[in-house]
């Protein structure tokens, strides 16, 4: 079977940094054309977005998806829900797991996949405060170690 290729359009780095992400699940999002054209531009934000369950379906809120500049009257609100294309059996999980304790649904990434756009969505726990030092101590620390093996390299 074939790759399909991606091209990224947003990224939510954000949501790796505050959260563990425990599951990722790709979605498909109902769109309109000039949000679509819009995208093809990479004109998408998605760090203040979020997901909920309404009526047995999720949504997608707050994803901003900038007007197409030829689209005139055929744009939508910039902020509407969006619907996210999921089978049941992926929303009931989710939404079954969200409903613990300290869980909850973040949007990771928005990419075209095959000409769709999707979103990939992930089962996230929130971060401690020393979560987060630590992950950024390990971080510093491979970037030093890096750092150092370039530095090796570049003495022989």
């Amino acid at each position: 079977m074939a790759e399909k290729k991606q091209k990224l359009i947003a990224n939510n780095k954000k949501a790796y940094h505050d959260y563990f992400i425990e599951k990722t699940y790709e979605a498909g999002i109902v769109l309109a054309g000039t949000e679509v054209k819009s995208l093809r531009d990479g004109k998408c934000s998605i760090k203040e977005s979020y997901i909920k369950e309404k009526n047995g379906e999720l949504f997608i809120y707050q994803m901003h998806i900038s007007p197409y500049e030829k689209g005139n009257i055929f744009n939508k609100d910039p902020l509407r829900d969006r619907k996210l294309l999921l089978h049941k059996s992926e929303i009931i999980r989710l939404t079954g797991d969200s409903a613990l304790k300290g869980y909850t649904i973040m949007p990771l990434k928005v990419y075209f996949s095959g000409g769709k756009v999707k979103l990939e969505i992930g089962l996230a726990r929130g971060k401690k405060l020393y979560d987060k030092r630590d992950a950024l101590a390990k971080k510093d620390q491979k970037r030093e170690a890096e750092r150092e093996y370039k530095k090796e390299q570049l003495d022989f």
